[in-house]
Order: C-alpha cells, then sequence, then structure tokens
C-alpha cells in the first residue's frame, strides 16, 4: 500500500496528550476525553474553510455531561451505548410533567416540569442548534460514547472560529479550554498580535469556570430570588469533577419511550407529504431533533455483496436546515470499496468508527494529497469538490461522516450512475485516447451503484 502522502499524519485514538491543530495532515485521531481538530494543510492552504471542531466524550454508567451551549451548531453521533438528551430551547414550554415522588428519606417531592428529553441509542445523530443548551446522562449499564461536530465556520457562528463551549453548571477543568485559539491561531493565523491576549486567557483558565462563577453571588440570588448561599453554590467554584460527574443516584426524569412501531408511522407520515413542509408542524419547541442512522432497513444504497450507504439530510431530518449539516453512514464489507466520488456543495470530515480501510483524495492538480489506511477512532476531512475514493481492507470498514451541507450532494466517478457513464462514447474514446470498445468497458464494466464488490482487478490491493 502506498503510505508516501501519509508522513505523520497518523494519530491514534490512544494518543492522551493530542490536543489543538494539525497543520501538515488530513487526518488525526480522537483522544478518548476531548479533542478538538482544526484542518488547514500546508498544501490546502487557500482553503482555510475547513474549519470545526471533532469532540468524543466517553460517559460512563449514570454519568452526566453537564448542561451547556456553543457558539456553533452541532451534529452528535452516538457510537455506542444509550441514555437520555435533553435541549432546552428558549421560549418554549415545559411540556413534560412529572407527579410528585418519595424521595430516600421518604418525604415527596413536588411535582418537576422541563422540557422534551429523548432516549438515544447507539446509531442515533442528534441535531443541535448555535446557542441551544443540551446535556446527556447515561442510564444504561455501558459507556456512552459520543462523537461531535462542531462547524465554526458555521454563519450561526457570528464569534471567531475558535469553538466554545459555555457550561451552565460545574467547573470546567483547564483541558477542556486548552483545545481552543492559544494552539489554533499559533500555528494558522501566525499573528503575533494575539499574544498577549492569549496569555491572558490562558490566567483566565487556571480558574476556569461555567457561566455563572463570572456573576456577583448578590446579582445571582436577586435574579433567581434565593439567598447567597445557593447562589454561591451555582459558582461551583470548589468542584473539582470536570464536565462528566456521576450522579449519586439514578435520574428520575420524565421520559416516555417511543416504540419502533410509532416512529416507522411518523416516518411514513412524513413521506406520505412528499417531503413538504409548512412552517408549522415543526418548530424549535416540537422539533425532532434525532433520526437512527444504523437501521441497515433505512440505507439508501444496499449491496448484498458490498455493503451500504445510509444518509440523514434536511428532507428526513428536518432541522438539519436549520444548522446546515447532514450525516452519512458507510458500512463496507472487507475489501469492498464506495465508488470514486466527489462532494458537490460540502466538506465531508470523516470519522472512522470500525475495521479499517484505504482512503485516497486528490486535488484539483490531480495531486495525491492523501493516500494512507486508516483504522477505527481516526479522522479524516475531503475538501469540496477534491475527488475520494474509500477500500475496505480484510476486517471490513465503516465510518460517519459530517457533512457542512443540510443537503450534501455526490457525484460518482465510477458505476451505473456515474459522470463517465453519462459520458457518449465518442468523448470518452477522445478524451483518453481509447479505442471505442475500450470506452465502452470503461463506460459499462462496473453496473453497480456507490458501493463496489471487490473485483478480480483489484485483490492483488488488498489491505491485510
Amino acid at each position: 500500500m502506498s503510505s508516501n502522502k501519509r508522513d505523520d499524519a497518523a494519530l491514534n485514538i490512544a494518543n492522551a496528550n493530542f490536543r489543538g491543530s494539525m497543520p501538515s495532515s488530513l487526518l488525526g485521531g480522537l483522544n478518548q476525553r476531548l479533542v478538538s481538530l482544526k484542518f488547514g494543510t500546508k498544501m490546502m492552504s487557500s482553503l482555510n474553510v475547513l474549519v470545526f471542531a471533532v469532540i468524543r466524550h466517553t460517559i460512563q454508567k449514570r454519568g452526566l455531561l453537564l448542561p451547556a451551549y456553543t457558539n456553533t451548531p452541532k451534529l452528535v453521533y452516538v457510537e455506542q451505548g444509550r441514555g437520555i438528551q435533553g435541549a432546552v430551547f428558549p421560549g418554549c414550554p415545559e411540556t413534560f410533567q412529572s407527579s410528585g415522588q418519595f424521595s430516600r428519606d421518604g418525604s415527596q417531592s413536588s411535582e418537576d416540569q422541563h422540557q422534551k428529553v429523548r432516549q438515544v441509542r447507539e446509531g442515533d445523530v442528534v441535531a443541535l442548534p448555535s446557542g441551544v443548551a443540551d446535556w446527556f446522562y447515561n442510564n444504561g449499564d455501558s459507556p456512552l460514547v459520543l462523537v461531535q461536530l462542531l462547524d465554526t465556520s458555521n454563519p450561526a457562528n457570528q464569534l471567531d472560529q475558535d469553538f466554545r463551549n459555555f457550561f451552565l453548571a460545574g467547573n470546567p477543568q483547564r483541558e477542556l479550554q486548552s483545545q481552543r485559539s492559544s494552539y489554533q491561531r499559533d500555528q494558522f493565523e501566525g499573528q503575533r498580535g494575539r499574544q498577549d491576549e492569549d496569555e491572558s486567557r490562558r490566567h483566565q483558565q487556571d480558574r476556569n469556570r461555567n457561566v455563572f462563577g463570572g456573576f456577583d453571588e448578590q446579582i445571582l440570588a436577586e435574579a433567581f430570588n434565593i439567598d447567597t448561599r445557593l447562589a454561591r453554590s451555582m459558582r461551583n467554584e470548589k468542584d473539582n469533577r470536570g464536565i462528566i460527574v456521576r450522579a449519586e443516584h439514578e435520574l428520575q426524569v420524565v421520559s416516555p419511550h417511543q416504540s419502533r412501531e410509532e416512529e416507522e408511522r411518523e416516518i411514513e407520515h412524513r413521506r406520505g407529504r412528499g417531503g413538504r413542509f409548512n412552517g408549522i408542524e415543526e418548530t424549535f419547541c416540537t422539533a425532532r431533533l434525532k433520526h437512527n442512522i444504523n437501521d441497515p432497513e433505512r440505507a439508501d444504497f444496499f449491496n448484498p455483496r458490498a455493503g451500504r450507504l445510509t444518509t440523514v439530510n434536511s428532507l428526513n431530518l428536518p432541522i438539519l436546515r436549520s444548522v446546515q449539516l447532514s450525516v452519512e453512514r458507510g458500512v463496507l464489507y472487507p475489501n469492498a470499496m464506495m465508488s470514486p466520488h466527489w462532494n458537490m456543495n460540502a466538506h465531508s470530515i470523516i470519522y472512522i468508527t470500525r475495521g479499517n480501510g484505504r482512503i485516497q483524495i486528490v486535488g484539483d492538480n490531480g495531486q495525491t494529497i492523501f493516500d494512507g489506511e486508516v483504522r477505527e477512532g481516526q479522522v479524516v476531512t475531503a475538501p469540496q469538490s477534491f475527488a475520494v475514493v474509500k477500500k475496505a481492507g480484510s476486517q471490513g470498514f465503516e465510518w460517519v461522516s459530517f457533512k457542512t451541507n443540510d443537503n450534501a450532494q455526490v457525484s460518482q466517478l465510477a458505476g451505473r450512475v456515474s459522470t463517465i457513464r453519462g459520458l457518449p462514447v465518442e468523448v470518452v474514446a477522445n478524451s483518453f485516447q481509447i479505442s471505442r470498445e475500450d470506452a465502452r468497458r470503461l463506460k459499462n464494466n462496473r453496473e453497480e451503484v456507490s458501493v463496489f464488490s471487490p473485483s478480480q482487478s483489484g485483490r492483488s490491493d488488498e489491505i491485510a
């Protein structure tokens, strides 16, 4: 396998010290706790629009990822486990109500009202607009693993191109904030005029606090109509647990389970309207935020000898129109291949979820800008219009691609619905200086769509 374009690109998921930016590669590894990746390469210095953060959280049993909001829209992929997720939309009513319950000491607590919470499980994609506070809780028996994409170049972000987590509780540790601009600016922008500002931020990071930690406790007491003791507790100044905390006992929140039949009826109902919405059915208060992408029955393309592709976009999850992002889930069987293609209107940030494979990316001048073997836990970015091909290794190959358009479109280079197939045979023959017979073979030898089964001609290149 050729690896001359990899250099120092590969960083595996066990690299606990990796943080910040990667100025000379398209591929990186994800820390098991948290990592921010900002991709902009020396070969692609004009593509500074490739600015995003990828974060991976592992939440243990009874773990709570504290409520927070960000300056960017985000997509969350549930890589493993199950749990519950809540999002608070400003101005929306608390439509979930619980009756009074008995606590451990025997006293009855008053009823609670809160905004909608959702059950999440492996394969779910959750979309969240910029500025919406959300939280996750693991109510299962195995770790809940979340992979988040934050698109800092999205128009909804009116700040700079750093991702910022604004926590509403806890005392975020220094490691969280250090993922941000002090690393990224130095390597990508080189603006020495910012050094004093960065130094000031580093001093502030020594005492990171939640949002309420910056307010005067008297102001908080007055705003919430509480005493100063409770206001002081909101600031969490002596809390060193970090951004994921362990609940003292199982959380009791109102969360009705949606049956599979109800979910299917909802999908069929939406399909029955032909994908058209009048703007009333899905306000922010009632919007459907999640869609499961792992179910094989929902695949958009399926080849029993090669694998499948499934897409979640604004047609089947309308809130993605707001966040202007979409997701593709790919599964390739051993030694199968995804058709060479390019993304017509989006960048693609590819997170490998399982197996191993080979990815090649080719730029506008025909230069191979990436050619390397990738494995579980790594991230590759494919810029808009750059040609990409993925080939599975002997273990098979699975990935999730976050795309920077709510209705991302792909144009294939090979196969039954490819660009080459759509050209007249005379154009193909003259373009490549080949015979008409060879041109017909080039056009017609691959009858599959999107995912290709292994061919005899490609078996010499199989990945171990």
